[in-house]
């Protein structure tokens, strides 16, 4: 096995173990050990899931329908992209989430999170790119990272294996939000 190929398997395995909850230390600990991605390498559409750290949006994006994020250039970027109640993937304009309020939520409004999101999506829905993708630092290495085109937020990413990357939201004022995207596969 190739040093690449072992390092894959060391990466995705660990993945394994973290999922689907961990410390945030461990979290922040196992993105430090993985390489970096170029912003230029990240096209197509991914889809997510959390990694629960015991951030105050842990459970918000799935209860909601959150599928993933679009890269259809490194200018233009659909940050949220989530799944309508009729199956079809929209993208969702980040301006009009209130992220600011998101530890304030009543949990039964999170359970019932795919409910209200639906009910929303028409008025949350946009066909215009709401990001673009950088190379930036961040934790001493250079990596793609992800700009909200209005909100203080930067997505960073770093490779987990060839369809796989872990990605840790960086929101102005509160601790980082892990989640992991896996490519879609036509």
């Amino acid at each position: 096995m190739r040093d690449n190929d072992s390092m894959t398997v060391i990466s995705t395995d660990r993945l394994a173990e973290l999922e689907p909850a961990c410390a945030l230390a461990d979290a922040l600990a196992f993105f430090d050990t993985l390489p970096a991605i170029r912003a230029e390498e990240l096209t197509g559409r991914w889809h997510g899931r959390e990694l629960a750290t015991g951030h105050p949006m842990d459970g918000l994006l799935e209860a909601s329908g959150w599928y993933g994020k679009q890269f259809d250039s490194v200018d233009e970027v659909h940050p949220l992209l989530f799944r309508a109640p009729n199956g079809k993937i929209v993208s969702v304009d980040p301006r009009r989430i209130p992220f600011g309020i998101v530890d304030k939520i009543p949990e039964g409004v999170v359970t019932r999170g795919r409910q209200v999101m639906g009910a929303a999506l028409p008025a949350l829905r946009t066909r215009k790119a709401r990001a673009r993708l950088r190379n930036v630092e961040y934790r001493g290495v250079v990596t793609a990272g992800m700009s909200y085109d209005h909100l203080p937020i930067i997505d960073l990413f770093r490779r987990v294996d060839e369809h796989t990357l872990l990605g840790c939201m960086d929101l102005r004022g509160a601790p980082p939000y892990f989640f992991v995207l896996e490519a879609d596969r036509a």
